[in-house]
């Protein structure tokens, strides 16, 4: 999100999407499936990223793609609800959710210094859902 061009945040990008924007845009429509990161602020989704889902191409750029999720917090609970949250926004925006999620809750206990995850329990499971997300984009022909 920190190479949105900043012109999109102007108003009238509502009406005609900056140029700048377009290289998101073409990733977009471009993939075989997504995989959304996202952290948890004060309960919910980070506003500038409700922002670019509301600035995409509706409904071809999630309509039938295939989208799993990772969510992060320092807190207990791994981003249930911001992941809880745009799930239900990629349902109406015709999104194909694939069922496993990984919640990553306390997150800072677990990367190293560089950033990485280091708990092998949570890298078993992004490896798990990433193999399982692979097939799935497959079977949905993407």
């Amino acid at each position: 999100m920190h190479k949105l061009p900043p012109e999109i945040f102007a108003p009238s990008s509502y009406a005609e999407k900056p140029a700048g924007f377009a290289p998101f845009q073409d990733a977009i429509l471009k993939a075989s499936g997504i995989v959304i990161v996202t952290p948890e602020y004060n309960g919910g989704i980070p506003g500038v990223f409700k922002y670019f889902l509301d600035m995409l191409k509706f409904p071809e750029s999630f309509a039938g793609v295939p989208v799993a999720f990772v969510g992060l917090a320092a807190g207990i609970w791994g981003a249930l609800r911001p992941v809880e949250q745009i799930e239900a926004i990629l349902i109406y925006r015709r999104a194909v959710i694939f069922p496993e999620r990984v919640n990553f809750p306390g997150i800072n206990q677990h990367l190293d210094e560089k950033g990485r995850v280091k708990t092998a329990e949570l890298v078993e499971r992004l490896e798990k859902q990433a193999e399982g997300f692979l097939k799935f984009v497959e079977k949905m022909g993407k």
